[in-house]
């Protein structure tokens, strides 16, 4: 998706505008240590990002369950997260992790802005809004990976469980979940001009990328509820927050997990400047994201052993592939000046319409590529901003970059070192070259005729391949759709197995995107929260919980 960091910036929609929906409006999902923590939960969630909050949900269903939710971040009560057209001013924000890569060896050195969601409701209170579930494709290979009850069969209700889909209930699609998903309220000409455009090029016209098919082209559906935001704190915390057997801890850091032999028995966290320790009767939770989740077990003893005692830290269990098979998706934008005023309205999250394509031309084939359509201006870093304009994104949703996580200290407070390995392939190259192509086509089509105007990047004179390589390689940045490091599977680098209990341990789970063995096709934002869902089920059966 669209990444504006310190070195992109988007012109938005007018200070009148955003001050129209007001703070009053604003959701604030829960109230850091206003409930006591007690010294004892039946199950303990750390991080309310996309899946923890519906894991903390489905838990506490049970009214004689105890779950305890731990956040490091604070409260969402930042104005800026509830309007969607605000979305990009929230990367590098208080309520950001400003997490940087190590210098990319294949991206002339550079150190990339990866920014994750810290607050309640982690990335779903900062991302782009987009829901999409990925291709059904991805699931079967899950599960011909060798997890079974993971193929898109198998995880399509969960899917349409969560949902409140505002075109009404189908095959695909459910109205009985907490999640809002909607079409835009009010898309910008522009935006549907492009869809039009890839419409004028032979790609078909898709109205539903999480229905039949997903290749083609159409507007993206967001999770977006009354014109503001729906992240998953406000979608599955808001509700329920006052269950008394839920307590929802925010600013608190947890520092490592407590064990008795190769069991999980507690958690260490900080909070307010002081180290406090909690138990728990059954499982802790682990949703703490593609680079957290490691990183906590790595802390906790949990990880390959020699690097675990490099930093002089027991080992608990030696899984030598926690922090390893890191995935992303990798952008790189087109930009064009218009003479027209595009303003997109408040309730847009700047990245409108999208196209799926398979390169190679293949109509049966899963996408290789997504691209992604917004009424603004992302501009690369070195490049002049114009005032009016917009953006067209190329993502490779199949690439070959392979990264890893790492601790750099003992220390919780310190980042992980992490590193991409963005382009480590020429034949990604080659595909985003292809890509930026394919949208300076779009752009010069009859369909956006009368917005045609100067090019801002690539620019111009950016013509040959070695050139587009080039701009590829200066000022391509992250999809922010990190997964992999905790992987599913029962091969000697898997981390959890198919029910998310890890490795050698007991009582302890993940749940988010690392879990994914690969990464799916489009957003993550969506298949973390089924990801979530499907957990919950796994726990309770094991527990013997009803709801």
């Amino acid at each position: 998706m669209f990444q504006l960091s310190n070195r992109r910036r988007f012109i938005q929609g007018s200070a009148a505008m955003a001050a129209s929906i007001g703070v009053s409006a604003l959701h604030a999902s829960a109230t850091g240590q206003a409930r006591k923590v007690r010294s004892k939960y039946d199950y303990i969630v750390i991080g309310a990002g996309s899946a923890g909050c519906v894991i903390a949900n489905r838990m506490s269903q049970n009214s004689g369950t105890t779950v305890l939710l731990l956040e490091a971040g604070n409260p969402d009560t930042k104005p800026e997260i509830f309007i969607p057209s605000k979305a990009s001013s929230l990367q590098g924000s208080e309520v950001d992790w400003g997490y940087m890569s190590e210098p990319e060896p294949y991206l002339n050195g550079r150190k990339m802005f990866l920014p994750r969601g810290k607050v309640l409701g982690g990335s779903s209170s900062t991302n782009l809004m987009i829901y999409i579930r990925g291709n059904s494709l991805d699931y079967d290979h899950w599960q011909s990976l060798g997890n079974p009850g993971w193929s898109y069969q198998h995880v399509l209700p969960y899917f349409k469980k969560s949902e409140n889909q505002q075109r009404g209930a189908n095959a695909y699609h459910g109205v009985d979940g907490e999640l809002s998903v909607t079409d835009l309220i009010s898309p910008a000409i522009v935006s549907q001009r492009f869809v039009n455009a890839c419409v004028e090029l032979g790609y078909n016209r898709n109205p539903d990328f999480n229905g039949v098919q997903q290749l083609g082209a159409g507007l993206y559906q967001s999770t977006i509820k009354d014109g503001k935001r729906h992240s998953t704190a406000a979608a599955f915390l808001l509700p329920i927050q006052k269950r008394p057997n839920l307590t929802i801890t925010t600013g608190a850091l947890v520092t490592r997990l407590l064990f008795k032999k190769t069991r999980v028995v507690g958690v260490e966290y900080l909070h307010e400047g002081k180290l406090h320790q909690v138990r728990v009767n059954q499982e802790i939770i682990l949703s703490a994201g593609a680079y957290d989740s490691p990183q906590l077990l790595m802390l906790s003893g949990i990880g390959d052993a020699k690097h675990l005692q490099e930093m002089g830290i027991p080992v608990v269990a030696d899984l030598p592939g926690v922090g390893q098979n890191l995935q992303d998706h990798l952008n790189v934008s087109v930009v064009r000046q218009t003479a027209q005023e595009i303003n997109p309205a408040i309730t847009s999250n700047g990245s409108e319409a999208g196209l799926f394509f398979n390169s190679e031309g293949n109509r049966k084939a899963p996408p290789d590529s997504q691209f992604f359509f917004g009424p603004g201006i992302y501009v690369p870093s070195g490049y002049d901003g114009p005032n009016q304009g917009f953006t067209g994104v190329a993502s490779l949703t199949r690439f070959h970059n392979i990264g890893s996580v790492s601790l750099r200290s003992s220390d919780p407070k310190d980042a992980p070192i992490i590193r991409m390995n963005y382009l480590q392939s020429q034949a990604d190259v080659r595909l985003l070259v292809a890509g930026i192509r394919l949208i300076r086509k779009l752009f010069q089509s009859e369909a956006l005729n009368e917005f045609a105007s100067k090019e801002i990047a690539p620019g111009a004179g950016v013509e040959t391949d070695v050139a587009l390589e080039a701009y590829i390689r200066e000022t391509c940045g992250t999809g922010n759709h990190p997964a992999g490091t905790c992987k599913m599977g029962t091969d000697p680098m898997a981390v959890v197995d198919p029910k998310l209990r890890v490795h050698g341990i007991k009582g302890l789970r993940v749940a988010d995107a690392s879990i994914m063995p690969t990464l799916i096709r489009g957003n993550t934002n969506a298949p973390t929260i089924m990801i979530g869902e499907k957990a919950a089920d796994l726990i309770k059966a094991a527990g013997g919980i009803s709801s």
